[in-house]
């Protein structure tokens, strides 16, 4: 197994204001970079040079803590900026220029008493720079404004990575090296090439900017990973979902992954004494999968499989449940199917569809509890929940009634009207011994209303 560099990772994280005090910096004109850097897209730093006019006060040292706790929702705080600054035998307190307007706007009558007066206030210029600005604010004052801008990006150890709209990629080269100068510890910056068509799902990545290293090390939900970024996929937003899945599991369950990738599912519930069995066909995450199965020290939990997503449930799985539903008592632990690839898990359901005769499974007892599957698709349209169960349906060749159906709940939004859910499932002995051509999943015609087809969609 390859050396990795060990780098803490964030998980995701959104471009938003920072409220780091009471006052928004880019609210007020005076603190918001120069206008002309509009539209730049080779990054000059030099003109981001201004000068503005910043109330303060000039006080002794001695009188500073008695009048902070009175000054600090007023401070003027900027990157690489003191708002309390040592002159030569004062302080000097900058205070922020959107409600502090002149010396009445200060609580006059407190200060007085601390023996500040109106002689100790001033404004004058402050030279600030690139450095005074994150680089929320830095790319806010570049990209066009009448024009969606850098809404969110994915930090992965010392990689940013990005999802560049068109109307963007002219600043490429421009935002890339201003997460390099901002971003602590950043030393890689891609965009998404392409849409994930390939046979092993993984990002088609462009380096924007800095080192060609792509193996990472990331903790998601204090479990350690490490891959490499450009062969595997990997998505940050997803942890939660991942959170939830494995906190629904107790020791001695038992997890089928399908689609395991590099274990967010599979080794967090192996490391919870679940009996696992893992499968990916990616060779580069197969191998990821098991570095990482050894290094959380969970082998001895989980069993890993490189196989195509049908042939491992037409073998691994069949044969382990077939086992499990026969000499064990399915009422003391839970069985769950986890298929994370949502834009084609849904055509594999097919296969569950009589994967057992009637003989193999005739000496179940009457209390058998069936799997519990979790499968993840995108739906696109108005009604995305109603068309994500009318697909998962379509490709299972069953309604899902109540009985069945325990839940179709909300991942995250991937487009404008394109969302991604999980639909949780029971399997049972009708769907398991029943082949999809003898149950075809009726209409959700409504009368007057041409049916609906789902199409498929490409993972974005």
């Amino acid at each position: 197994m390859p050396m990795v560099t060990r780098v803490r990772v964030s998980e995701i994280t959104i471009l938003s204001t920072r409220l780091r005090h009471y006052f928004r910096n880019m609210d007020c004109s005076d603190l918001q970079p120069p206008a002309s850097v509009r539209g730049m897209q080779e990054l000059q730093r030099e003109r981001f040079q201004k000068s503005v006019p910043i109330p303060r006060l000039r006080i002794p040292e001695a009188h500073v803590q008695r009048v902070m706790p009175l000054l600090k929702k007023f401070l003027l705080k900027m990157d690489h900026l003191h708002p309390v600054r040592a002159l030569e035998s004062t302080r000097e307190i900058l205070l922020h220029p959107t409600p502090i307007k002149d010396w009445d706007s200060l609580p006059t009558e407190d200060l007085q008493k601390r023996d500040v007066t109106k002689e100790h206030f001033i404004i004058s210029d402050l030279e600030l720079s690139y450095d005074n600005w994150s680089a929320n604010e830095i790319l806010k004052s570049v990209l066009p404004a009448e024009e969606e801008g850098l809404t969110s990006y994915s930090r992965i150890g010392h990689i940013v990575h990005l999802n560049l709209r068109d109307h963007l990629l002219p600043y490429k080269q421009l935002i890339g090296q201003v997460f390099l100068d901002k971003l602590p510890n950043c030393r890689t910056v891609v965009n998404k090439a392409a849409t994930i068509d390939n046979t092993y799902r993984n990002f088609q990545l462009e380096l924007i900017c800095g080192e060609e290293d792509y193996q990472v090390e990331t903790k998601e939900n204090g479990v350690p990973f490490e891959f490499d970024f450009s062969k595997v996929y990997w998505n940050p937003r997803l942890s939660t979902e991942h959170e939830r899945i494995v906190k629904a599991l107790n020791a001695g369950d038992v997890l089928y992954d399908v689609f395991a990738g590099v274990g967010p599912f599979s080794v967090p519930a192996a490391k919870k004494r679940c009996h696992v069995l893992a499968n990916d066909l990616n060779p580069v995450s197969f191998q990821w999968l098991q570095h990482n199965a050894k290094r959380n020290k969970c082998l001895s939990h989980i069993q890993m499989f490189n196989k195509e997503g049908r042939q491992f449930i037409l073998e691994e799985l069949k044969n382990d449940l077939q086992k499990r539903l026969l000499e064990t008592d399915t009422t003391s632990y839970s069985i769950h199917i986890t298929m994370n690839l949502p834009a084609m898990a849904v055509e594999f359901l097919d296969a569950f569809r009589g994967i057992f005769t009637e003989e193999e499974l005739s000496a179940l007892p009457s209390n058998v509890v069936y799997p519990l599957v979790h499968v993840y698709s995108f739906a696109k349209g108005e009604n995305t929940k109603q068309l994500v169960q009318e697909l998962v349906e379509r490709n299972l060749g069953t309604s899902l009634d109540d009985e069945l159906l325990q839940g179709i709940s909300f991942v995250r939004n991937v487009a404008p009207n394109k969302d991604m859910y999980r639909v949780s499932f029971r399997l049972s002995h009708r769907l398991l011994t029943t082949p999809k051509e003898a149950g075809a999943v009726p209409s959700r015609k409504r009368s007057g209303e041409e049916e609906h087809v789902p199409t498929k969609v490409k993972c974005v």
